[in-house]
């Protein structure tokens, strides 16, 4: 049960990290192309580059942080409902344990003894109330915890778009081409972290990956025309 556990947690911060990945580079790399199609320096680049790393992925991190812990806390009262329903009112909660197997397809003997063996535990009475009446499947990660990945995966997926910019500032062979060498950096990305959440989804990585950067390739071109279209107004 304890290695169980384990997986359930390492899958759910996994799947914070690959989320907060995607929400980084491509609403990063969407401002660099904006402003490179605006053609403005490199210099506004990292500004508001770097200054969408640190807000918005202080916003996203805040936002699951209460997502998670709303679910939690929806999932601990209706617990608490149940636990106190199983002792007080057993009778009912016998008889819904009852349909809810009926349902399934169970019957007779079978259906009675699959009551008895359900009912006789508490705890499993409880979580089989709450999955198959109120459809709710207890989420053990933690809401800081889930915030921090999210909050890191957004900064260090997030920051490739930005790498090129950065190098160029230390080297003057990337100054030239800045902008092509974020656009292959980001793709990369894209396509790693589009992979990664294909395997957490059960999708085939490769069209996973390339869903990713089809997604994040067009939020970009929308970024640059805009830009573009706006440039004079800079």
């Amino acid at each position: 049960m304890a290695n169980k556990n384990s997986e359930v947690k390492i899958s759910s911060y996994l799947s914070d990290f690959v989320y907060g990945g995607i929400d980084g580079s491509v609403t990063t790399f969407a401002i660099v192309a904006g402003v490179t199609g605006a053609s403005l320096s490199p210099t506004i680049v990292l500004i508001l580059g770097f200054a969408n790393l640190f807000a918005d992925g202080f916003s996203m991190a805040v936002g699951n942080y209460l997502s998670t812990k709303s679910r939690k806390e929806y999932a601990d009262k209706i617990r608490k409902s149940e636990e106190h329903s199983v002792i007080h009112v057993p009778e009912e909660e016998t008889q819904e344990i009852r349909d809810i197997f009926s349902e399934k397809g169970f019957s007779g003997q079978q259906l009675d003894d699959a009551v008895e063996i359900i009912t006789s535990n508490q705890e499993v009475w409880v979580d089989t109330m709450m999955k198959d009446e109120f459809g709710i499947f207890e989420d053990h990660t933690s809401p800081i915890k889930s915030a921090i990945v999210t909050f890191i995966s957004f900064n260090l997926i997030g920051f490739i778009p930005l790498l090129a910019y950065v190098l160029s500032y230390f080297h003057d062979s990337f100054r030239s081409e800045t902008f092509t060498l974020s656009i292959i950096l980001t793709s990369i990305a894209f396509f790693i972290v589009g992979s990664v959440k294909g395997q957490i989804v059960g999708k085939k990585w490769i069209f996973a990956g390339l869903e990713m950067l089809f997604i994040g390739g067009a939020a970009a071109v929308i970024a640059y025309v805009v830009g573009y279209l706006l440039r004079g107004l800079a």
